[in-house]
């Protein structure tokens, strides 16, 4: 697998900051035909300035009131007076809806095939045509292959009444920047498939979080043809297959330091240069993926609304558990629980005041979905009244 690159911009000066990578991302010339979405730009990433500069002064209770919750979602909040149920009997309704949440989270299929494709990216394309008998015997057997061979982590659905689409959702693998993260992608096959490679649309919501993934939805891969490649690098009708395009995602582009994705900075692998870029380019995905959950948890995907619930649920309080532990300069990607922890020896900048800020929009968010954020509210609690007396004592 390569991402996209132009190899002469491998010898220009690199300012080791942040921002001056980033340029030189963008100032690469990814790919030089023209194809679906040439009516995009690669436009600089403005995320990371907006987000340095979100106004973090919110108290939580008005964080809550932004999201618009219904009563019952606002009637399970863990806020500070709310942390006692009232009665028993409203022990006993949370304990259903949580187990109700984890019941649909563990009965969720990894491959199904579901009847609504409203809100594919690909649902209008207007060039959808019913192809031959050889095109769907060749669906048909992509669909076998899914069902039978989907690894953890990778769930797939599938549209009886429109067969040219696929969506799948890869979790964030451990160990890297993109842990526990959702990641969906929107598949469209060809009528000449699979003498061509399928469409593949990246779910980005305008973030930037590897070199291969665009903000415009593009997935930058060999196997695609959307990048140079050769032998078995590139698709083949006859090899190639659905699940090698969504093993070669997970374990190639989501990967422990995504950085290095991009030939440019290949050739600073191993050195103490590439490797601060590196760990500062982690830090910088983290916070990305961070705000994909907040897209996710807000508006789930169609057929996978039980997915989103149940992995945040099981999840989230993990999540916090990193985000806490980065503050305290773990290292992002690292095991948190882990009794020696890998340490930074550097950030990015304005890396731990956003991460502060996407933790206290984490905790309203997995707060109003029913995650068990008691000890982090807590914690919040005790931080705001320390502040608070601090705040007076200097006064006086």
């Amino acid at each position: 697998m390569y991402s996209s690159g132009n190899n002469d911009s491998t010898n220009s000066s690199i300012d080791y900051s942040l921002e001056t990578h980033e340029q030189e991302i963008q100032d690469l010339d990814y790919f030089d035909q023209a194809d679906e979405y040439s009516q995009y730009e690669d436009a600089e990433d403005t995320y990371y300035n907006e987000l340095i500069n979100h106004e973090s002064n919110h108290t939580l209770t008005a964080k809550f009131d932004s999201l618009n919750l219904s009563p019952v979602e606002e009637d399970t909040l863990f806020s500070p007076q709310k942390l006692a149920p009232e009665s028993a009997s409203d022990l006993k309704q949370i304990e259903q809806n949580y187990d109700e949440i984890d019941a649909k989270f563990k009965s969720f299929k990894k491959f199904d095939i579901v009847q609504d494709f409203s809100d594919h990216h690909y649902a209008k394309h207007s060039s959808w045509l019913k192809p031959g008998k050889d095109w769907n015997k060749r669906i048909q057997h992509d669909w076998s292959v899914l069902e039978k061979d989907l690894p953890e982590m990778i769930y797939v659905r599938v549209y009886e009444q429109r067969m040219d689409l696929l969506r799948a959702v890869i979790v964030g693998p451990s160990g890297t920047p993109y842990h526990d993260g959702l990641f969906f992608f929107d598949f469209r096959f060809p009528t000449d498939y699979p003498n061509s490679p399928p469409k593949v649309y990246y779910c980005s919501h305008g973030y930037r979080l590897n070199p291969n993934l665009y903000h415009c939805g593009k997935v930058c891969l060999s196997l695609l043809n959307t990048w140079t490649g050769s032998g078995c690098e590139k698709w083949s009708k006859s090899k190639s297959t659905i699940l090698q395009v969504l093993l070669s995602i997970q374990a190639l582009v989501l990967n422990e330091k995504p950085y290095f994705n991009e030939p440019a900075f290949v050739k600073l692998a191993n050195t103490p240069n590439g490797e601060t870029n590196s760990l500062a380019y982690n830090e910088k995905v983290f916070l990305l993926s961070c705000k994909t959950m907040q897209h996710s948890l807000r508006r789930p995907p169609k057929h996978f609304e039980d997915l989103v619930a149940g992995h945040f649920h099981q999840r989230g309080h993990t999540i916090l558990m990193a985000c806490k532990a980065y503050l305290a300069d773990a290292r992002v990607g690292s095991d948190v629980l882990a009794e020696k922890q890998e340490k930074a020896t550097c950030h990015m900048k304005d890396f731990k005041a956003s991460l502060k800020t996407i933790f206290d929009e984490l905790l309203t968010e997995f707060s109003a979905k029913g995650v068990d954020c008691k000890e982090f509210l807590d914690m919040k609690e005790n931080d705001d009244s320390g502040t608070s007396s601090s705040a007076a004592a200097k006064h006086d």
